[in-house]
């Protein structure tokens, strides 16, 4: 028995506002239902001893600590800006400043 119908597919689709073919509905069922079959199998082995688990081997951190260090001189900064004012880089502006008033 199928888990994944075409109708589900369907279904969902319209939902979503993504046209499929009846071709891509059949298509894409069939492989849903593969997907649910490997999930349900994996999800059957999952026992007390057996605990479910995201990942196979533990994961650790590998981040570095974060640690202040020299930062640039502000003229030195700006000396690449195409534009500057002020200490601060001047940027064309994108957004419209009407009131709503």
């Amino acid at each position: 028995m199928s888990a994944i119908s075409k109708d589900e597919v369907a279904r969902v689709a319209a939902l979503a506002r993504v046209a499929l073919s009846e071709e891509e509905v059949a298509r894409l069922a069939g492989e849903l239902d593969a997907v649910a079959s490997s999930f349900a199998r994996v999800t059957s082995v999952v026992t007390p001893e057996l605990p479910a688990t995201s990942h196979p081997v533990p994961l650790t951190n590998v981040l570095r600590e974060d640690v202040p260090g020299p930062t640039l001189d502000m003229e030195e900064l700006l000396a690449g800006a195409p534009a500057a004012e002020d200490s601060m880089f001047l940027v064309p502006q994108i957004l419209g400043e009407d009131d709503a008033s």
